[in-house]
């Protein structure tokens, strides 16, 4: 579609504006400022926040510019804190499909999204059950580097950690085998949860299935144990091996969870997640 001249694209238009000035920046995570002229949010912090050119979210407001990718729907609809109804409505006024619950185009719960903005001094993230990464905060991309970009079922951790070497050095190889047993038991715990006709953890399966001697094996053991708290040793380029605590907050259905990785005691995991401020993603 080469412009949005259409009355849907005019009514995207005016459908983002109206959620950007309901907004407060300090729902987002933005400072208020002593002079804004603008209710809620500004077109420029919604361009940021959503990782899109200022020139270009002007044209989607005005119902013009070319028709937003899927991705840029998904960023829009976290960045604006939808709802899932806001979210699909917004997909569908672009003239896009809404993509089904767990991938990486997952809508994020907005509370998550304000709870993830809120931690601000320790790694975050939101995963979906099936270890599909939508959203991080600055300091979980330094650490485990960032996990956006991704589609199709490499997507998901899981399926990288059985098919991708490269996906195995975030831990020490002395850790493999029990990460594999750990996250093969989580995957068959969420899948348990969905319908039994969910086209996308079936087809993930079986491709694992094929794929994966390893997973087969430990799939055949029919062990079934959530990801809940864990304690885990992390491989980082600069600041070497961390040792930290991850703790999970489950969404009421289960299909998402917050993650967040606190120092684990006894060790210097502290002085080193407080030198990944410092660095960034630098050293990813």
């Amino acid at each position: 579609m080469a412009g949005m001249a259409s009355a849907k694209y005019t009514e995207l238009g005016a459908f983002l504006r109206s959620r950007r000035e309901r907004i407060r920046p300090a729902d987002v995570g933005l400072p208020s400022g002593p002079r804004r002229r603008v209710p809620g949010l500004r077109r420029d912090e919604v361009a940021q926040l959503a990782g899109a050119s200022v020139d270009y979210y002007n044209e989607l407001e005005r119902g013009a510019g070319s028709q937003p990718s899927e991705q840029m729907i998904a960023a829009l609809a976290r960045a604006l804190r939808l709802t899932a109804d806001e979210r699909d409505y917004l997909y569908r006024l672009a003239s896009r499909p809404v993509p089904a619950q767990g991938t990486a185009a997952s809508h994020v719960h907005p509370g998550m999204l304000d709870l993830l903005s809120r931690l601000t001094s320790t790694p975050a993230q939101v995963i979906t059950d099936l270890h599909v990464t939508l959203a991080q905060n600055p300091l979980a991309m330094a650490l485990l580097g960032d996990q956006s970009g991704l589609h199709g079922p490499r997507a998901s951790f899981v399926y990288r950690w059985f098919t991708d070497p490269e996906a195995r050095l975030l831990y020490p190889e002395a850790d493999h085998a029990e990460q594999s047993r750990t996250f093969v038991a989580d995957l068959r715990a969420a899948i348990a949860r969905r319908d039994a006709k969910d086209d996308e953890a079936g087809s993930m399966v079986g491709s694992l299935l094929d794929l994966s001697a390893e997973f087969a094996a430990l799939w055949a053991e029919h062990d079934v144990a959530f990801r809940r708290n864990d304690r885990k040793r992390l491989n980082h380029r600069t600041l070497g091996l961390i040792e930290v605590n991850c703790l999970n907050l489950f969404s009421e259905d289960g299909r998402q969870r917050l993650l967040w990785f606190t120092p684990a005691v006894g060790t210097d995991s502290a002085a080193q997640l407080d030198l990944l401020a410092v660095i960034g993603t630098q050293a990813m």
